[in-house]
């Protein structure tokens, strides 16, 4: 049995979106749209944000695996659906069957963050991680499904995946009727087709515009190539976006229907994500926030009003803490310096005193006196300082140049 999708490729339509929202009635929430002061005023224009990161299992892959099992038929169910992912695929999957009532098993990658696997489970899903990354996941999946007879959810080459993702795309137009540009986060391109489908067919003069992180950008060369194309390890923190190979589905409605496709570093994906936590009061994995992170980069490249949409809020907290720190890092919120004093008593004291002045908060300090590069009554201090910006930095900087301290770093 061949789970690859064959040449001639099914489409989706309006009323198949249309049919999957009736579907999802009473299922899937209508997640809320909050606008932005921050972004407006940095786009030159309103921006909103669609937070599907409030989904019921924190992100809008319930959508598309909830109208994929209920179509499925009575013999297929009784034989079981399984999925492979990482995270937000595998919870979608997993509440769905629950709610149908289908028996589930979801292959996770070994690695996979243990918040996800642990979710996953409540769900009432069969979790069994296996292989290192997703594509070796995917694999083991589809033997499982061959064994077994068990109906593989694909998580984002299907129609009905594609038609469920794309009942964001009426929300959206329903909430924000005057949008004119709608950012969206693309790894394999289920959602973005989907809303692509959804917005062009009722509002063809709205912008649908693809974010992709720039260590996992597929969609770029496969649309230059006109077919899908792989990319060899694809490397980015946004594991949700993480995909080496567009699906063969959603890449041919992406490339009739999808303006363009931009990419994100993973310094603006870390300060997105720090920005949804501090201005936004959200909290949204980095894929997530991908669609921010295209409004930080380009911010006056839009027309408004903007609607960027939030896919997912499942991040782990230990990768979160490593994510913030990152985005401060970026935001230049972080300042290390080097510094000479000579080796006195209440030298250090009087440097932390000034830096207390400089309203910079010392989150380490390193006193290193046997460096023989050292003179013999010097001593060198490396500090780690919380600062308001990079103009603080600066300022932090200049005021201990002028006490005539020597900055060497």
């Amino acid at each position: 049995m061949s789970f690859r999708t064959p040449e001639i490729l099914p489409s989706v339509i309006l009323d198949d979106v249309r049919g999957a929202q009736k579907m999802l009635s009473g299922v899937a929430r209508v997640t809320p749209m909050e606008g932005s002061r921050h972004l407006s005023q940095l786009v030159g224009a309103p921006v909103h944000l669609k937070c599907e990161n409030l989904q019921r299992t924190g992100s809008f892959k319930l959508r598309g695996a909830y109208v994929r099992i209920a179509g499925l038929r009575p013999e297929e169910r009784a034989a079981g659906v399984v999925a492979a992912s990482a995270g937000n695929h595998a919870q979608g999957v997993a509440l769905a069957s629950s709610l149908l009532g289908v028996r589930s098993t979801v292959f996770m990658p070994v690695g996979a963050p243990l918040p996800k696997v642990a979710a996953t489970r409540e769900y009432g899903a069969d979790v069994r991680l296996q292989g290192q990354v997703v594509d070796e996941t995917l694999a083991a999946a589809e033997d499982y499904a061959r064994e077994t007879g068990a109906v593989l959810i694909h998580p984002f080459d299907h129609p009905d995946i594609i038609a469920g993702q794309g009942t964001v795309g009426l929300e959206i137009l329903e909430q924000c009727p005057e949008v004119r540009t709608i950012l969206v986060g693309i790894g394999g391109g289920g959602l973005a087709a989907g809303i692509a489908v959804a917005v062009k067919a009722l509002r063809p003069d709205v912008k649908v515009i693809g974010v992709q992180a720039e260590g996992a950008a597929a969609y770029p060369p496969s649309l230059v190539a006109g077919h899908p194309v792989s990319i060899r390890q694809p490397s980015t923190m946004a594991d949700g976006i993480k995909v080496g190979r567009p699906g063969d589905v959603p890449f041919k409605i992406i490339g009739d229907l999808v303006e363009e496709v931009r990419t994100v570093s993973e310094d603006a994906l870390s300060s997105a994500l720090l920005l949804c936590l501090e201005r936004a009061k959200m909290v949204v994995e980095p894929a997530g926030a991908s669609t921010v992170a295209a409004l930080l980069s380009d911010p006056r490249s839009f027309e408004g009003p903007v609607v960027a949409l939030l896919s997912g809020g499942n991040v782990d907290p230990l990768l979160m803490q490593r994510i913030l720190r990152h985005g401060m890092a970026a935001a230049g919120r972080y300042l290390s310096l080097r510094l000479r004093l000579t080796d006195r008593p209440g030298a250090l004291a009087g440097l932390l005193g000034l830096l207390s002045v400089a309203d910079a908060n010392v989150l380490d300090v390193s006193h290193v006196r046997t460096d023989p590069r050292l003179g013999l009554t010097e001593v060198e201090v490396e500090l780690h300082l919380e600062t308001k910006g990079p103009e603080h930095c600066e300022e932090v900087a200049a005021t201990l140049r002028a006490e005539g301290y020597t900055v060497m770093g």
